[in-house]
């Protein structure tokens, strides 16, 4: 799933190419993306482009007389640009946004349809589609630590916890408690003032580092390689490689479809966190150190 630092770009990127341009039409191949019939989505037409927005993992299109599109691309949705009235690609092509300036594509691969388009009038009903979690690259220590102790979750799980903070997911969430050498299933409100300083520093960092890196990347392009999976990350999908800090293999742990990777000498003190389908397979051969075969 696009999280912050992508959403950022995508919203950079797409504000450079639509702002002041007017919306003339909406090709919609897969009916199942659009969520909402009030307004109808025509009454966005003709409209000019004010600006693009960010709500948590939502981009938000903004038009003349506060009507907004609320996209939320969840797992596999993508975002392209393409020249006006640009063709939609095959099986993966959801919708085109088509403006004066070019054509916003939106794509999602797989065969779940899951990303949504809300369009939404007036800033009280755009507010109902914010999840409500804290920007981190907003937040000071105190705020950061009070959010954290009220939260009755595992690190991981209130990181990703959208009610919580805000465009933090899976991938990035892996990152940053590498980074903070912090176990992902330790309880954030047991961390100690130092622990959650050290969070803190460690959501701001990888945050901020990745989002100029994205952008570096990318240049003037329309972004084209938005992935939760990069060779340059620490620890998030690099399961059996070496550790950038102390070279031990990155461990993972896999619950339904998701995917935590951590390393087990950095953040755990060497203790290997259990698999829960693994760990009950193999009951008490499963090793609880690292250095155990």
């Amino acid at each position: 799933m696009p999280e912050l630092p992508d959403i950022a770009l995508y919203q950079a990127h797409v504000e450079r190419r639509i702002q002041g341009h007017r919306l003339t039409g909406v090709r919609l191949k897969s009916p199942f993306l659009l969520r909402s019939v009030e307004p109808p989505l025509g009454a966005v037409f003709g409209r000019r482009a004010t600006g693009v927005e960010r709500l948590g993992k939502r981009i938000v299109l903004c038009f003349e007389d506060e009507l907004y599109l609320v996209l939320h691309l969840m797992i596999a949705g993508r975002l392209r640009w393409g020249s006006c009235g640009a063709g939609l690609p095959g099986r993966i092509g959801l919708a085109a946004l088509d403006f004066e300036s070019g054509s916003l594509l939106v794509t999602e691969a797989g065969s779940r349809r899951r990303a949504s388009l809300h369009v939404v009038q007036g800033q009280a009903d755009l507010a109902a589609h914010d999840p409500g979690g804290l920007e981190v690259l907003q937040l000071g220590l105190d705020e950061f630590r009070a959010q954290l102790r009220g939260a009755a979750h595992t690190l991981k799980r209130t990181l990703t916890d959208p009610k919580l903070f805000s465009g933090i997911g899976n991938a990035f969430s892996d990152e940053i408690l590498h980074d903070a050498q912090l176990s992902p299933f330790k309880p954030a409100p047991k961390l100690s003032d130092a622990e959650s300083e050290q969070l803190w520093k460690s959501c701001r960092r990888v945050l901020q580092l990745w989002s100029e890196r994205l952008a570096e990347q990318c240049g003037d392009a329309f972004p084209s390689k938005v992935t939760a999976f990069r060779p340059e990350m620490a620890v998030h999908g690099r399961f059996g490689k070496p550790c950038p800090v102390c070279a031990s293999a990155v461990q993972r742990i896999v619950y339904a479809s998701r995917e935590t990777n951590y390393c087990a000498r950095c953040q755990t003190g060497g203790k290997l966190l259990k698999d829960r389908a693994l760990s009950r397979l193999l009951r008490d051969s499963w090793p609880s150190e690292l250095d155990e075969d």
